[in-house]
């Protein structure tokens, strides 16, 4: 694919973001071409019927038209800035794209794509596609993932707080090298294989920016032109929780001493995470949580540290020791 050659300042200046434009685009893609098997159990029967009404408007067709992935539009393609990024943020760039430049983008995608049917072609080349595309996206985000958003959002928020402590304790090698299996640190540079000498892209002196997702895996994707900053969007670490229904099920002794919710919370903590990260991750209200917490760690199963404006859990020696002897159902 590239590589990205890095210098010292660019190690500096790297930094983390999310993008739920991004993850709106890669779901639309799956739902659209076939490849809504790969997603969690229960999603696909959940989100096909929405996705179908959704796809009867000839202006969701529109915007499903601009997601190619190989001549996607920029205007839709909005540039994560970071992890405070929300849809209503992503939306509001969507609807300020100027029309010289994003009409040209339609113009090249139609080109590209000229099975796109004649409903759809006549909105992108109507008198006013972007208010149309921008309100059939967000006709699509509220009905196919504000629900999931929540979750979602705190896998990665966790990512990155178990990214950033690889940084400080062993720095980029070994924190890149976790994550992806096709991502590696390599003579002064990120390889991203399959790997061509030409197709090289140095950072100077910018950084990496650095996105989780839960809808690229199982591959990675990266960006090297503009409106874009070198990008590298990888599978947010814990997703996998996503493909067990209502959470990880902890082992039933486990469950049985500790009760089922503070056996799911300890068990969620393989990496530490803020109260309100595990709320939103197993579907809980954050003061029941942060109630299971302090009875967790009173019997020193946790540890708890300030990051910033959160506090952090973690699993102590002997809470590691407690899920490790757990052993399957």
């Amino acid at each position: 694919m590239l590589r990205y050659e890095v210098a010292a300042e660019d190690l500096v200046r790297s930094r983390f973001a999310l993008s739920p434009a991004f993850e709106l685009a890669h779901l639309l893609r799956r739902l659209d071409r076939g490849g809504e098997r790969s997603l969690p159990p229960g999603w696909r029967e959940r989100l096909r019927p929405a996705f179908l009404r959704l796809r009867a408007d000839p202006a969701v067709r529109a915007a499903l038209a601009l997601h190619n992935p190989r001549f996607g539009a920029d205007f839709i393609a909005i540039p994560p800035r970071g992890m405070a990024q929300t849809w209503t943020d992503d939306l509001a760039a969507i609807r300020a794209a100027p029309a010289g430049p994003a009409r040209a983008e339609i113009a090249r995608c139609l080109a590209a794509r000229p099975e796109t049917d004649a409903g759809a072609r006549a909105v992108l080349t109507g008198p006013d596609p972007i208010r149309l595309v921008a309100e059939a996206l967000d006709r699509a985000w509220h009905e196919l993932l504000a629900r999931d958003w929540p979750q979602l959002r705190a896998l990665c928020e966790r990512d990155v707080v178990h990214r950033a402590g690889e940084l400080g304790r062993r720095g980029w090698a070994a924190a890149l090298a976790g994550l992806h299996e096709n991502v590696r640190w390599r003579d002064g540079g990120i390889d991203i294989p399959p790997f061509d000498a030409a197709s090289t892209y140095p950072l100077r002196g910018e950084g990496l920016l650095l996105v989780p997702s839960v809808f690229v895996w199982p591959g990675v994707a990266a960006h090297h032109d503009a409106p874009w900053p070198c990008t590298l969007i990888y599978p947010a670490r814990g997703i996998s929780a996503l493909w067990e229904p209502g959470g990880p099920v902890p082992p039933g002794a486990l469950a049985a001493l500790l009760g089922r919710s503070r056996a799911r919370i300890l068990a969620a903590l393989d990496s530490p995470a803020s109260t309100t990260q595990l709320a939103r991750a197993l579907d809980q209200a954050p003061g029941a949580v942060a109630d299971h917490l302090a009875v967790l760690r009173t019997a020193g199963l946790l540890s708890r540290a300030r990051a910033g404006r959160s506090v952090l859990y973690r699993r102590t020696p002997m809470g590691d020791a407690l899920i490790g002897s757990a052993g399957p159902e």
